[in-house]
């Protein structure tokens, strides 16, 4: 897990190391060099499939995303990596130019067919069921020079846990098209964090069964074969690491389009600071909203004297029939990008929180350390959203309800905030 390896078109198979990297062609290669390379050259890779003794499988799916390249018009769209949580969202490859309907392209038709077999509730077809490896292409730094292609970082093994129909914006053309995307559970890896290859070796062997396959498969992976969808919390890849970002990691990165974006929220409303809390409201409600409870964005308080409570909202964590309200205290400042949050703004939100009540604090900026330790630390029940969630996050609702125009969703915010004012107690939240 996270080794970069050199993937140079034709490599040999015969050296571990190329360049100094390990050797992508010489892990995928078997002993006795009996299958044919397993290729990385588009989005969703599928290897033929075997022909083995109990029944036709495919032995693998190896998707390889481009997250740097995100934004630009080869690849708009964002696959999400949070790694150190077990989650991958990643985008189909249905595009603009594809006719017919999805599963019209080959790498969506493979994944419609493995999520059949990944979401089954027969243990003999998730034996089946293809292993997603994730491969996340990233430059490399030689002699001072970005070097783009030809490095890929191994990302883990995946089970396709959801599977969506989304209508997406081509921002080349202006037109919608359909395409899939799957959300992955990361399994976690043995000790060493490590995949034996040997496992996608059976998986291509067409002697053994799917069941014997297993025998250098992850013990996550074996375990979910056994019981299936009810074990993935379980095994789902953990990093108990900290949770305290650096500075780099809450911004943006330079030039790219979201650091753009950011810097256009921040002059939007560097003269209106109250509006931009309508745009944090919507935009804690995407985030809030993402882990599936349902969202009611509520209300804004009025200007000055809010005692670090901007705005009010709540989340129904659960079903219709079993779920409970939570009251949702936000906190909005915008200032300038470079500037950090400090303990003490933090607190001021931490101080109106009551049981089980949670707080959002969004700023086009970014959280101290002090600050981050704090939150972990005494673990407050609040979601720090930095100014690169905020950027990504209003780049997608820009794209859902302004064909991508970001100043046409700020335009939205300074005209409809004076409309979501009132002064209420935030329990009242919890009536209706």
């Amino acid at each position: 897990m996270g080794d970069v390896l050199r993937y140079a078109k034709g490599g040999s198979t015969d050296q571990a190391l190329a360049d100094g990297l390990g050797n992508y062609w010489f892990l995928q290669e078997d002993s006795a060099g009996r299958y044919k390379r397993m290729l990385l050259e588009a989005g969703i890779n599928v290897p033929v499939e075997v022909a083995a003794t109990d029944a036709p499988r495919r032995p693998v799916i190896a998707l390889r995303s481009s997250p740097w390249k995100a934004g630009a018009e080869s690849n708009p769209w964002h696959d999400v990596f949070d790694l150190d949580h077990g989650h991958v969202r990643y985008y189909g490859d249905h595009k603009p130019s594809t006719h017919g309907p999805i599963g019209s392209s080959r790498g969506n038709r493979e994944l419609l067919r493995a999520w059949r077999l990944h979401s089954s509730g027969n243990s003999d077809e998730r034996a089946a069921a293809p292993p997603v490896l994730l491969f996340k292409a990233v430059p490399v730094y030689k002699g001072g020079r970005r070097i783009d292609k030809g490095h890929v970082e191994f990302c883990g093994v995946g089970v396709i846990e959801r599977l969506e129909h989304v209508l997406q914006r081509d921002p080349k053309s202006g037109k919608s098209f359909p395409n899939l995307v799957v959300d992955l559970d990361m399994v976690e890896m043995d000790p060493s964090d490590a995949m034996d290859f040997r496992w996608i070796d059976d998986r291509r062997d067409p002697e053994l069964t799917a069941r014997e396959a297993l025998r250098f498969a992850p013990t996550s992976w074996a375990r979910w074969v056994r019981q299936g969808r009810v074990c993935l919390p379980l095994i789902r890849r953990r990093v108990l690491s900290s949770r305290v970002l650096g500075k780099s990691e809450q911004l943006p990165a330079i030039g790219s389009r979201d650091e753009g974006i950011l810097q256009t929220i921040y002059h939007a409303f560097d003269d209106n600071k109250h509006a931009f809390e309508w745009l944090a409201s919507r935009v804690a409600e995407r985030v809030l909203g993402a882990s599936g409870a349902e969202y009611d964005g509520g209300w804004l308080t009025k200007a000055g004297g809010d005692g670090g409570m901007d705005f009010v909202g709540r989340l129904d964590v659960g079903t219709s029939a079993a779920n409970t309200p939570l009251v949702v205290l936000g906190q909005a400042k915008c200032v300038e990008p470079n500037s950090s949050v400090s303990p003490d703004q933090v607190a001021r939100l931490v101080a109106r929180l009551r049981r089980g009540w949670i707080g959002v604090f969004v700023t086009t900026g970014h959280f101290s350390r002090q600050a981050q330790v704090e939150v972990v630390d005494d673990e407050y029940p609040v979601v720090l959203i930095p100014g690169r969630v905020l950027a990504e996050t209003v780049h997608l609702l820009a794209e859902e309800s302004f064909l991508g125009d970001v100043a046409q969703l700020l335009c939205s915010a300074l005209a409809d905030y004076p409309s979501a004012i009132t002064h209420r107690r935030p329990s009242e939240i919890l009536v209706g």
